[in-house]
């Protein structure tokens, strides 16, 4: 009788989870090795492109000289590319743009060379820059995300709604609820014009909550819509309920379709009190209030929030006729952004 083949022979005990700990440490072998080949083209390029800036500052070198090199480097490595005349004036834009080595070696050369051009074509602001490299390594960001990410300014309107953290929280909390708060939000996505109503904008936010929660950012997970909480024999309903992983605790938005008001912050803060008593866990942080509104004057919601004991924020939503012509048409649709997510970025669009 012939031997079975050695894939249908019954393995010895313990080699399945052998066999899986080699592929776990087989791919992160890869991933490694990705990474070291990254991180050593980039300061690769860095390096050739300070040796232009210094040659050309020391020798006064035209642009004629980048122009040769790119010929002479493309004919030495014909298999390799990135020695386009292009190329080669990014790596001096580059090596200008990051004098200091050590960043380049320990923040965005932890990033491709396309995500690096991103972020040399599209901001100017050297701080801005490395805050966005930073947030591209932390949260796997492609280069089509990262690209969104600096067109709606995601990082300059981080933590910029007005809020009583520091005053009702403990820090750390309160500095990482302060930038898990955004302002303004904007929810272009929607395809509402400035006069929809808040529950017309709610049940959109619903509808669209994939979009919702990458507008909110990292950390919020969502719970419900119209939460309803009883209280004393009567109901109540919350207008959107999250929870955010990293901070550990229950976040309410309330919606308000026009300016704000500070009495808006009594029904806020109630709906705290009772999420509080009913539905947090006792190992759960404060629960924190957002109200969302359509405008609101600065200096009355810092007075409005300074006697609050419960951490809350406020911050305004624009709409997508709110936004300025030039903003809307660098927007991506609603299939760009679900492409994205599936991590097909160059399939068509599909949705009218």
């Amino acid at each position: 009788m012939s031997e079975k083949p050695v894939g249908l022979t019954d393995p010895p005990a313990g080699y399945t989870d052998w066999l899986a700990d080699l592929k776990g440490r087989i791919h992160s072998a890869q991933q490694r090795a990705t990474l070291a080949v990254n991180r050593e083209l980039v300061l690769l390029y860095w390096q050739i492109g300070k040796d232009i800036l210094q040659r050309q500052a020391a020798q006064g070198w035209g642009a004629k000289v980048i122009e040769r090199l790119a010929q002479d480097l493309r004919a030495a490595f014909p298999e390799m590319k990135g020695f386009s005349r292009a190329n080669l004036m990014y790596m001096r834009a580059f090596a200008q743009a990051w004098p200091d080595a050590a960043i380049v070696q320990q923040a965005v050369g932890q990033l491709p060379w396309g995500h690096n051009l991103v972020l040399l074509t599209q901001l100017k602001d050297p701080a801005l820059r490395l805050a966005y490299a930073q947030n591209a390594i932390a949260y796997g960001w492609s280069r089509n995300v990262l690209n969104i990410h600096i067109e709606t300014r995601r990082l300059e309107r981080s933590g910029q709604a007005v809020t009583n953290f520091e005053a009702s929280l403990p820090k750390p909390q309160s500095d990482l609820a302060r930038e898990s708060l955004k302002d303004p939000y904007r929810f272009d996505f929607l395809g509402l014009s400035d006069e929809a109503h808040e529950r017309e904008i709610e049940g959109a936010l619903v509808k669209h909550v994939t979009e919702f929660l990458l507008e909110l950012g990292a950390g919020f997970a969502f719970v419900g819509r119209q939460v309803m909480l009883d209280v004393g024999g009567d109901e109540f309903f919350i207008d959107l309920l999250f929870y955010h992983l990293k901070l550990r605790c229950y976040v309410v938005i309330e919606l308000k379709g026009g300016k704000f008001k500070p009495e808006h912050l009594g029904q806020l803060g109630f709906y705290l009190t009772a999420v509080d008593a009913q539905v947090k866990h006792p190992d759960d942080g404060p629960t924190i209030g957002l109200l969302l509104c359509k405008s609101k004057n600065k200096v009355v919601a810092e007075y409005a929030l300074r006697d609050k004991a419960q951490p809350l924020g406020v911050a305004e939503y624009k709409l997508l006729e709110s936004l300025p012509a030039e903003l809307e048409t660098s927007l991506p649709s609603i299939a760009q952004i679900e492409r994205e997510l599936a991590g097909n970025p160059t399939l068509p669009d599909t949705k009218a």
